[in-house]
């Protein structure tokens, strides 16, 4: 098969963006590896900034978008994978300036592949993705810092969202009690059934009092928001607590003061699953496909097609995007 689907996104008038399926050419993909042929790929945030013009995300258009891809190698050039290996494929450049995972193959250099996990399956690993590969980072942060599940409550923010949804199954899963902060009120059901043991309103998190100090409520807090909610967040943390930030969706800017980490002795700790190191990596699927594997994966999943992407980025665009979206490529 030298031809293959792909969505790809065209800048048809300087600043105006169209999204459409075509039918390109292995041969044109990016000199790698390892060719995989791709099975499942999931909507992430940075995808939908890529599919509508972003260029701090994609500098050169036209580009195929999908920053997660997992499959079987069809094709490798080195001694690391065989033809016929399952592999995941999540985060350095992959989806941004490199052709992603909205297509049915990739090709990749081989520092970028992950083999799947026995215990995992392709899809399983897409409903995760890295969204889920994020959240799990956070939470390995948390436990590293020791964290223990008997300490107290842990504050999740953007929880609707992709990293927030799967953070609040897992730790539920490894028994600490999760507070769930989100601006959709219309989802507190649901939070609830993914483990949280309350949920409260965003707008509780965005204290403007300019108050040095919060009453100390959590022991740990996953953040996925930035902004004032990451500042508040971090005001509110109890003494000894550990604060894992992952994301801005609010805004890349914290204004805050020392007094949390001074007087609190706090830890704030910054997760970066872009580029992280392999062996990490392997570690964070390994506990993903075992001890942290989640048991309704599918209750966090939308499966679509290529063709149903472009609705579910307007969604994402929008703010109106729950749980996780999969793309089913075969």
């Amino acid at each position: 098969m030298s031809k293959y689907k792909s969505l790809q996104v065209n800048e048809t008038n300087p600043g105006s963006y169209h999204n459409e399926i075509i039918l390109k050419n292995i041969d044109d993909l990016p000199k790698g590896d390892v060719l995989i042929r791709v099975h499942y790929s999931s909507l992430n945030y940075k995808d939908a900034l890529s599919s509508s013009g972003n260029k701090q995300i994609t500098k050169v258009y036209p580009h195929t978008p999908g920053i997660d891809a997992s499959g079987i190698v069809e094709k490798s050039n080195c001694d690391d994978f065989n033809i016929g290996d399952y592999v995941i494929v999540t985060g350095f450049d992959l989806g941004m300036n490199t052709s992603g995972g909205f297509a049915e193959y990739i090709r990749v250099p081989k520092e970028w592949v992950v083999k799947l996990p026995q215990n995992l399956s392709l899809k399983e690993s897409m409903i995760y993705g890295t969204a889920g590969f994020t959240a799990a980072l956070c939470i390995n942060k948390l436990i590293n810092a020791g964290v223990a599940n008997t300490d107290g409550d842990i504050l999740v923010t953007g929880a609707s969202g992709g990293v927030g949804s799967i953070a609040i199954s897992i730790l539920s899963k490894l028994g600490y009690s999760v507070i769930a902060a989100t601006g959709k009120t219309d989802e507190k059901h649901r939070l609830i059934e993914l483990g949280a043991k309350n949920v409260i309103s965003r707008y509780d998190l965005d204290d403007k009092s300019n108050k040095l100090l919060s009453k100390g409520l959590y022991v740990g807090v996953i953040d996925t928001v930035g902004g004032n909610i990451l500042a508040t967040a971090l005001k509110s943390t109890k003494y000894g607590g550990v604060v894992s930030c992952c994301g801005n969706v609010m805004s890349g800017e914290l204004i805050t003061s020392v007094y949390p980490f001074i007087l609190r002795g706090i830890t704030l700790c910054g997760v970066d699953s872009v580029n992280c190191p392999k062996s990490l990596r392997q570690t964070i699927w390994n506990n993903l496909s075992n001890s942290w594997k989640l048991d309704k994966l599918d209750f966090l999943s939308n499966e679509i097609t290529l063709k149903d992407l472009d609705t579910e980025i307007n969604k994402m665009l929008k703010g109106k995007m729950v749980g996780r979206t999969l793309i089913n490529l075969q």
